[in-house]
């Protein structure tokens, strides 16, 4: 985010986004409500934002610091201020119906691969999702979908639930990213909209690590945008070229099988009570982890902070026609 302001269209609402003269990127809601204009046309001015219709100067907490012709501010002349930090290279912000502040043990955690020489730039791609974002959510426990999908069927599946993350860890086969060996796969969500997957895989007979970024946010009840993004670990013991090519190649395959995910949310439809069977994943379990943040931080109980672990003893394998095609 550069001087220039940038309109938002996220959580059912309008937001502007700019940054400061120190630096720090503020958002505030979009529409002054003086006479409703849309300050993502208006101009910075130190760490503020000015209006363009009646000039009516907000600052970064969403009070009104100025107005021109004004002796007095009105006290009502105050907008939301939403809080937000940058980590990771991500501009983050936190979404409270109730305004409260953001809890601190839920911060985004700091990934080192995403500043250091050891790992290759950051390739992240933004997608619009046409569908509620708990589509993407039950893939943490959706061990039965691998196979199908991705070509990819598990050997061994976890889930762990544990205050605000959920994890999944898996094990198994993956001719695209792990061609006769294994893929290994952690995946963590930390908070209900950020997720890295920490993975080991394979290509042209050279072991690979990489890391995933799948970050979402909710336009609407039925659309998401999406950022989904991949890095690689450099090989020392190969050139600059190599290792290019390597990377390019990887991402690549990554970026194809996380499309098979978004082909099927895009023609689906929303399932809120599941048939499951014995060789499903804790589905019902992740959506209750999933509704914490849907519900008032008072009605938690303190049993979210207790890990609990699931383990899927099932195999689907990769389908006939999958086969055929491939």
């Amino acid at each position: 985010y550069g001087p220039q302001p940038q309109q938002l269209s996220y959580f059912g609402t309008e937001l502007v986004a700019y940054r400061g003269e120190d630096g720090q990127v503020y958002i505030l809601d979009a529409f002054c409500p003086h006479m409703g204009a849309n300050l993502s046309k208006g101009h910075v001015e130190g760490c503020s934002i000015r209006c363009p219709f009646h000039a009516w100067r907000w600052g970064p907490d969403g009070i009104c610091d100025d107005i021109p012709y004004a002796k007095r501010i009105p006290p009502k002349a105050v907008i939301k201020s939403w809080p937000v930090m940058e980590e990771n290279g991500l501009l983050f912000v936190w979404n409270d119906p109730q305004n409260g502040q953001p809890i601190p043990e839920q911060r985004i955690p700091r990934m080192e691969e995403c500043f250091s020489d050891e790992w290759s730039p950051w390739v992240v791609q933004k997608m619009t999702i046409h569908t509620n974002c708990r589509e993407l959510i039950d893939n943490i426990s959706d061990a039965a979908h691998f196979g199908p999908i991705h070509g990819a069927p598990c050997r061994y599946f976890r889930n762990e639930f544990r205050g605000h993350v959920a994890l999944q860890e898996m094990r198994g086969s993956s001719e695209r990213l792990a061609e006769d060996g294994d893929l290994l796969t952690v995946a963590t969500y930390y908070g209900p909209a950020y997720q890295i997957t920490e993975m080991s895989g394979q290509m042209g007979g050279i072991a690979v690590d990489s890391r995933l970024l799948n970050s979402h946010v909710p336009v609407d009840l039925n659309t998401f945008d999406l950022r989904f993004g991949v890095t690689v670990k450099k090989n020392p013991e190969l050139s600059d070229e190599q290792n290019m090519e390597l990377v390019e190649a990887y991402v690549k395959q990554s970026q194809d099988a996380f499309y098979e995910d978004v082909e099927i949310w895009h023609s689906k439809t929303r399932i809120d009570n599941p048939v499951l069977c014995d060789g499903d994943g804790p589905v019902n379990r992740l959506r209750q982890w999933y509704q914490q943040f849907y519900t008032d931080v008072a009605d938690l109980g303190p049993e979210l902070a207790d890990p609990k672990e699931y383990f899927v003893n099932s195999h689907n394998p990769v389908p006939a026609y999958r086969r055929a095609s491939q």
